[in-house]
């Protein structure tokens, strides 16, 4: 089971081309139902039948996981089942009929466009002084607000992905997918002023040619990213508590009230399901049944 799993893992990260994150957190998860399916007897992955599979869903729900988390887990195994599958390891796809537990559709906080432009105003202001950390810290949040990547695009991102005269950045998504990304020109001007002030005043030996870098000059984490966002988002007074993904949401709803359609929201986030894209239409609704009510006399 384990030259199995390694070999597994050597399928993600070469031939799905996924990321070092989604990578570990797929590994992990398949780790940990073949280690149940061991105590249960099995020898080999060929073993490992429904029977197995539900024994272990139903142990994680039995110590306390959440359901996303089950849910999540149960993806991670049934697209494992179905690579052995696939590759002639298995006799048969043992994952095929494992269902995972429903979850309730939430609707994401997202800002009202007056406190994304508060939250900006803010960091803008506290940049006066021309610190490169505060210049960057304006240039990251125009630049999640107005083109809605993921974290870990945005920290990815180089000097040479930024087109300034046409306003876009190229950015690696998941699964190292390309696309064209185009921004307004509040950000263009944000990130013009970081490359000329900011950035130089950061850069080592060790920077390469990232795009953002971190205090100490190299290409900045995630976690000061995410750290920064939930800072500024404390000095907006009634705004929600939320990081870059929030400001993803953020930007997806605000392209949809203003009237972008569905598919291109869809190519600009760099969903591979229109459905994933679906879940923000939820949020303009609930929106507009909250104006209603407040607006209408027979609401």
């Amino acid at each position: 089971m384990a030259r199995i799993l390694g070999e597994y893992e050597r399928h993600l990260v070469s031939e799905r081309n996924l990321t070092a994150h989604t990578v570990r957190a797929y590994v992990n998860d398949v780790a940990g139902m073949l280690e149940h399916a061991r105590r249960m007897g099995c020898d080999n992955v060929d073993q490992v039948d429904l029977r197995t599979l539900r024994s272990w869903l139903a142990r994680l729900q039995s110590t306390g996981r959440s359901k996303a988390t089950v849910a999540r887990r149960a993806s991670a195994v049934r697209v494992f089942t179905n690579w052995l599958s696939r590759t002639g390891r298995a006799a048969q796809d043992s994952g095929a009929l494992l269902l995972s537990p429903k979850l309730a559709r939430t609707l994401p906080p997202v800002l009202r466009v007056d406190e994304a432009a508060d939250l900006i105003a803010g960091a803008s202001a506290a940049a006066d002084d021309g610190s490169a950390v505060g210049v960057r810290d304006v240039a990251i949040l125009e630049l999640l607000y107005a083109t809605g990547v993921r974290v870990g695009e945005l920290v990815g991102l180089d000097i040479d992905d930024v087109d300034g005269d046409r306003r876009v950045i190229r950015v690696f998504g998941k699964g190292r997918k390309e696309r064209s990304v185009p921004y307004g020109l509040p950000a263009s001007q944000a990130v013009e002023r970081w490359l000329r002030t900011g950035r130089p005043q950061l850069a080592t030996e060790a920077s390469g040619p990232a795009l953002f870098l971190g205090a100490r000059g190299g290409r900045i984490d995630p976690r000061v990213v995410r750290e920064m966002v939930h800072r500024r988002m404390e000095q907006v007074p009634g705004a929600p508590d939320i990081g870059p993904h929030g400001l993803r949401h953020t930007a997806a709803t605000h392209l949809l009230e203003g009237g972008a359609d569905l598919r291109s929201v869809q190519e600009l986030l760099g969903h591979s399901s229109l459905a994933t894209t679906q879940r923000y239409t939820h949020v303009s609704t609930d929106r507009l049944r909250k104006a209603y009510g407040q607006a209408h006399p027979r609401a």
